[in-house]
């Protein structure tokens, strides 16, 4: 479980999302004055930007499955796959933050929402404790990849390089060393999905038909409420 097509797509789109969610915004200042006022002044795009990352941070769930599969019942592989998907369970609890924090704008105004924002910050909040699982979990599985030869040694080093990738709520997340992070996500993962999808027979046609399908039905169930 989930099995090798979730698992595949995982590896493949979760790193190449957190990218696509990066470049959106591109050229914007990294922490949260920045951020509001970039979402004011053009709103669908830095809305599709923190989708396509919280999209990212999601399908990393299956890519480290996959991983710590590949890498065996270790103590290394057990403490990293624990700690890695602990760390994505806080940044997708920061994006839901973010987009909040964006509504503050449409209804309140810019300078309302980042008063608003500046004041409550630092509020205390039982995912603060996953900020160290953020950090550390990919090394530990890093190692825990080296150690096993699951990976190469510069996909191994380009594993741990995800440690770097700034973690709380309304960053950027486009300095060289987020970005670095991030290509060290492709390096390490991307490979690896593509190894994983070839490993077995393609699905059935109604299988992928049934896929497809899903996506958009359950995003309009969804906004029915």
């Amino acid at each position: 479980m989930p099995g090798r097509w979730v698992e595949g797509a995982g590896l493949l789109l979760g790193p190449l999302l957190l990218a696509a969610g990066v470049l959106t915004r591109l050229g914007q200042d990294d922490f949260f004055p920045g951020q509001l006022a970039a979402y004011a002044a053009d709103p669908a795009r830095m809305a599709w930007s923190y989708a396509l990352y919280a999209a990212g941070t999601v399908l990393l769930w299956p890519a480290v499955t996959a991983l710590g599969r590949r890498i065996g019942p270790t103590g290394w592989a057990r403490w990293g796959v624990t700690l890695v998907v602990l760390g994505l369970f806080g940044r997708v609890f920061h994006a839901g933050i973010s987009h909040l924090a964006f509504q503050l704008v449409d209804v309140l105004g810019l300078e309302a929402a980042q008063r608003a924002v500046q004041g409550t910050y630092g509020a205390f909040h039982v995912f603060k404790a996953t900020n160290v699982c953020i950090m550390g979990g990919w090394i530990v599985l890093a190692v825990a990849a080296y150690r096993a030869r699951a990976l190469s040694l510069v996909r191994c080093v380009a594993l741990g390089l995800a440690a770097g990738l700034p973690l709380g709520v309304l960053k950027g997340s486009t300095d060289p060393f987020a970005l670095a992070a991030i290509a060290g996500l492709i390096i390490a993962l991307v490979p690896l999905g593509v190894t994983v999808l070839r490993e077995g027979p393609a699905p059935r046609w109604w299988a992928v038909g049934l896929a497809v399908a899903f996506v958009p039905a359950a995003f309009l169930l969804g906004l029915s409420g």
